[in-house]
């Protein structure tokens, strides 16, 4: 039985069910590099180069950590994900840049996924995939039928506002309940959380962000959990299409949740360094200002953020939004 391995980075926080499906499908045993910790990043930075951003940096540590305990590495070329629309050029350039930085690698599974012009085109990436454990283009058309309903499933726990397990696993995150010691009595905040998939879910790379808002009492909302409907009849209000595939989904699921009364605050979390990011951040920020009046924040990460300088500013922004609630509601209206 062949092992195809599957770095624990970037797409793998979208499309790992999917993947995961197809090839379990087709007879091989699908390997993962373990969840992200300080000995992978700090192989990733010493693989990787400088000028690479955060989760390219670890990217390459999760390659190591494969490396030596699978016959196949699946890096696939990815280009576009929606249609009319790009992604990360990072992600094109990655299967290049692991086989530059990485040496003795196994064989490497690089093809193109371009869904730009055509959603079928999904099909033939899923042929050429399979190709290298099947000949029966048979097969492999069923087993990515089958990958697709396992995506599915996986989409919809998102959107019953629930994290799917497999991204718990590390900090043992188990759901939106709890509220720390000595933290405010009343009702929960609930705090729109922005973000690349693989920075928001990762609880290494964002330091447990997900258990810490939990544990202050507040529920977050991801664009994951929204309605994709929803979110692409807001996106295409903008004056002109974003042609980044994430962008849409950011802009989109936050104009979206502007809509909602019971929205506190909201949270950007990027990664220093991200072009998409440093953009789109910036973007949502002026709409916010322009059409509510709810506290926005940035918390930026690379690989010398410390927990301390997070922990600070993510419990002075929760303090700020229930004194909010407690004062401004309250004001006395003489004077």
């Amino acid at each position: 039985m062949a092992k195809v391995g599957i770095p624990r980075g970037l797409f793998y926080y979208q499309y790992f069910p999917l993947w995961k499906a197809f090839f379990e499908e087709l007879g091989a045993e699908v390997v993962t590099s373990e969840p992200s910790n300080r000995q992978i990043l700090d192989a990733g930075l010493k693989s990787c180069v400088d000028e690479a951003c955060l989760p390219v940096k670890l990217y390459h540590g999760h390659v190591l950590n494969l490396k030596g305990r699978v016959d196949f590495l699946f890096i696939p070329r990815l280009t576009s994900v929606s249609k009319n629309e790009y992604i990360c050029p990072k992600f094109g350039g990655l299967p290049d840049m692991i086989r530059n930085s990485v040496k003795d690698l196994p064989g490497l599974i690089d093809t193109e996924v371009n869904l730009r012009k055509s959603k079928g085109n999904a099909l033939k990436a899923a042929i050429d995939i399979g190709s290298c454990l099947c000949d029966d283009r048979r097969i492999i058309k069923r087993a990515f039928e089958n990958a697709l309903r396992a995506y599915r499933k996986h989409k919809d726990i998102f959107l019953r506002g629930q994290v799917p397990c497999l991204f718990r696993e590390r900090d043992g995150f188990s759901g939106r309940e709890g509220r720390e010691e000595g933290d405010s009595p009343g009702r929960s905040l609930n705090i729109a959380l922005i973000g690349h998939p693989y920075n928001v879910y990762d609880s290494f790379v964002n330091m447990g962000l997900l258990s810490k808002l939990t544990g202050h009492g507040v529920n977050f909302i991801t664009v994951d959990m929204l309605a994709e409907d929803a979110v692409n009849r807001k996106a295409a209000a903008l004056n002109k299409p974003v042609f980044w595939n994430f962008a849409r989904k950011a802009v989109g699921g936050v104009l979206h949740l502007l809509d909602r009364d019971d929205l506190d605050g909201i949270i950007y979390l990027m990664s220093f360094g991200c072009g998409v990011d440093s953009f789109i951040c910036d973007l949502i920020e002026r709409k916010v200002r322009r059409l509510r009046d709810i506290p926005f924040a940035v918390l930026t990460i690379d690989e010398h953020t410390g927990e301390a300088g997070m922990n600070t500013r993510l419990e002075a922004f929760i303090d700020m939004l229930r004194w909010r609630e407690l004062n401004e509601n309250n004001l006395s209206s003489h004077g």
